[in-house]
């Protein structure tokens, strides 16, 4: 039976429980006036400020006021908060006695998964730096990304679909020490070990038994006592993750652990209604991502709650662990929820456990979110973030005012200013649409290696986001367009110069244009307008074949257009306004 709206939030309400880490008024607002405080909800103080602290401390405070509460639980085999705080410690010895301290930088390639938690957590309290890099990514772009974080160490499953990617990476190219190998079946419970062993053995990659490569086993195999890291949270840097900023160009943002930590704590203070140690967060949201990283993992280990990791969505997959498990918050991204409703036999699934989700990454169609919470009983929230702040800069309140299109009010602490496109030191008023401007104790310090670039994105005193909006009377955020021309599809972010790239790489092809594309699933889809050479020919099946080992799944175009020749503007540039404006009946949809 499916629990009524009203009902669950009673139950909520019941529920609410007091937050630490709000402490002296926040000092930077100064006399200021924003018109989001007017609109704060009852018992959350916008001027607050969370001091700062280092990352593992938000596994270190639960593992110690709740050691026998389940941490995770991966496919039904659970590690309660005691074991994952041992492990932690023994793989932060680990590290250690590779090499890894203050200034080093460890690339984390992995699913979904208790060694996403484990290493993640393990590097930082060894002193380093996490370096996040999607499994999915091509073998070019994981190399490009190895060398330009400067990885020393990386970690990895033993699964030949991505050990293989490390394997083939040019030592003389980079300066990747040592390779961490984790076994998938290592994590499995007694019964799905002796299956995958027996069924899935042509899916494990031979790993060389080498100097440069490091067993999990090997790396925890030590007394579990680390040197303590004298980290400095406002200065020393978690994570390095991996984004394409304001120009669509990879970057590294350096995000500190009082930027992390203090997201942690902002998603905390906004929701008193979330009870700690009572929790369960379904955890299907990339973790490598930093939604997943700091909504699902940073969140839920604040929370004390429990985690129950999905390696990918699939809407079969995440029904029957809703009913099972009984999750009663979810982080997720449009196309999630959407995939959630269509699902035709939806109504026949007991989803009432969920009580509060949070929908970022893209715009949440209204009717999508209308119908998830009739489906659930659950309050929907829509958010707002950037890699570059932690990532979440604004949310929905859970007992408030959410309005249609609306991503929400500020975050605890966090300034929303909107300036000029024309004149960027100006500030507008309400309702005047510019460019979103950030500032906050979640904001990054800045990307790495790129000097004229933070100049760029912090003139001014605050961060410009490159995307395009305004506030309104109550201090609502609405997102009206971006200046960049990055393709957000179901969460995940495309570079159109990259899928141009790969997509000129074959011989046949003269132009290309890749564009973003509105989707009623997706939010968005990538879409190449294609020009071929005289007297060549291509498929639309033969072209995506050809960038299969090219491009991530995500990144290849759903929609694949042919065309005699490209509008072009008066300097001679593709111009995609025209392409995306104009509607043929060429196009190839995949």
């Amino acid at each position: 039976m499916q629990m009524p709206f009203l009902e669950s939030l009673v139950r909520r309400l019941r529920r609410r429980r007091s937050v630490s880490g709000a402490k002296k008024p926040f000092a930077e607002a100064g006399s200021r006036s924003y018109p989001w405080e007017k609109s704060y909800p009852a018992g959350i103080d916008w001027r607050v400020e969370i001091e700062p602290k280092p990352v593992p401390t938000l596994l270190d405070d639960a593992a110690a006021a709740f050691p026998d509460n389940v941490c995770i639980n991966f496919r039904g085999r659970r590690f309660h908060y005691r074991d994952i705080a041992k492990l932690v410690e023994r793989a932060a010895k680990g590290f250690q006695e590779l090499g890894v301290h203050r200034g080093i930088n460890v690339g984390l390639m992995l699913p979904n998964s208790p060694y996403a938690v484990v290493c993640y957590y393990a590097v930082l309290k060894a002193g380093g730096t996490v370096v996040n890099i999607n499994p999915l990514y091509a073998m070019h772009e994981v190399e490009h990304h190895v060398a330009d974080a400067n990885v020393c160490f990386l970690v990895t499953l033993d699964l030949k679909v991505l050990y293989d990617k490390v394997a083939a990476l040019p030592a003389a190219n980079n300066r990747l020490e040592k390779i961490v190998v984790c076994s998938l079946a290592g994590v499995l419970p007694f019964a799905e070990k002796a299956l995958f062993t027996l069924l899935k053995r042509r899916e494990v990659a031979n790993i060389p038994d080498d100097d440069r490569h490091v067993t999990y086993e090997r790396l925890i195999d030590n007394d579990g006592n680390p040197d303590p890291a004298a980290i400095d949270p406002t200065r020393d840097v978690a994570v390095m993750q991996l984004t394409g900023g304001t120009t669509g160009v990879t970057k590294a943002a350096r995000l500190t652990h009082a930027n992390l930590y203090a997201n942690a704590q902002q998603l905390a203070l906004w929701a008193p209604a979330v009870a700690t140690a009572e929790e369960k967060v379904l955890g299907v949201l990339p973790l490598f991502h930093a939604f997943g990283m700091t909504a699902v993992m940073n969140l839920g280990l604040r929370l004390a709650a429990e985690l129950i990791l999905l390696p990918h969505f699939k809407t079969a997959e995440v029904l029957q662990a809703i009913e099972k498990e009984r999750p009663t918050i979810l982080i997720g991204v449009p196309t999630m929820f959407s995939a959630i409703n269509s699902t035709p036999d939806v109504a026949d699934h007991d989803l009432s456990s969920l009580e509060f989700c949070i929908s970022g990454g893209a715009s949440l169609p209204n009717e999508v979110r209308k119908r998830f919470e009739e489906l659930t009983g659950c309050v929907v929230l829509e958010g707002y973030g950037l890699s570059e702040t932690s990532p979440v800069v604004a949310v929905n309140p859970v007992d408030g005012v959410r309005k249609p299109g609306s991503v929400g009010l500020p975050l605890p602490g966090t300034v929303i200013d909107i300036v000029s496109l024309d004149e960027p030191e100006r500030l507008l008023p309400v309702r005047e649409i510019g460019e979103i401007c950030i500032s906050g104790p979640q904001v990054m310090a800045g990307y790495a290696n790129r000097a004229q670039e933070n100049v760029r994105v912090f003139r001014g005193g605050h961060f410009h986001t490159g995307d395009v909006g305004y506030l309104d009377e109550d201090g609502y955020l609405f997102i009206v367009d971006r200046i960049k021309e990055m393709i957000n599809t179901g969460g995940f972010k495309v570079y159109p110069r990259n899928v141009e790239e790969a997509i000129h790489r074959h011989p046949t092809v003269e132009e290309v244009a890749v564009c973003g594309v509105p989707d009623e699933h997706r939010g968005e889809i990538v879409k190449a307008f294609v020009k071929l050479r005289n007297g060549q020919a291509i498929t639309t099946d033969e072209l995506t074949k050809f960038l299969e080992d090219k491009l991530a799944p995500f990144e290849i175009p759903r929609q694949i257009e042919f065309r005699d020749a490209l509008p072009k503007t008066l300097i001679g540039k593709i111009s995609k306004k025209d392409l995306v404006s104009a509607t043929t009946d060429k196009k190839t949809a995949i």
